[in-house]
């Protein structure tokens, strides 16, 4: 696979997981009844939330980075 492939595929995946992701996290907080349980914790839920994203988003960067294998 090419790497201008691999970018175009991860392109889509990024705004996927930001999309499915965003609506887990308030479907979480939903469940856990975040508003209920004060300003500070509501603010560390979303401070947490808010940075775990970058982990796969971090993973679909490295893979689409990747350089193109040599053709046999």
């Amino acid at each position: 696979m090419t790497m201008r492939t691999r970018k175009l595929i991860g392109t889509a995946l990024l705004l996927l997981l930001i999309v499915v992701y965003s609506l887990l996290a308030l479907a979480v907080a939903i469940v856990l009844q975040l508003q209920n349980a004060g300003k500070v914790a509501e603010l560390i839920y979303y401070v947490v939330a808010g940075t775990l994203w970058v982990i796969p988003a971090g993973a679909i960067i490295w893979w689409m980075q990747q350089p193109d294998f040599p053709a046999r």
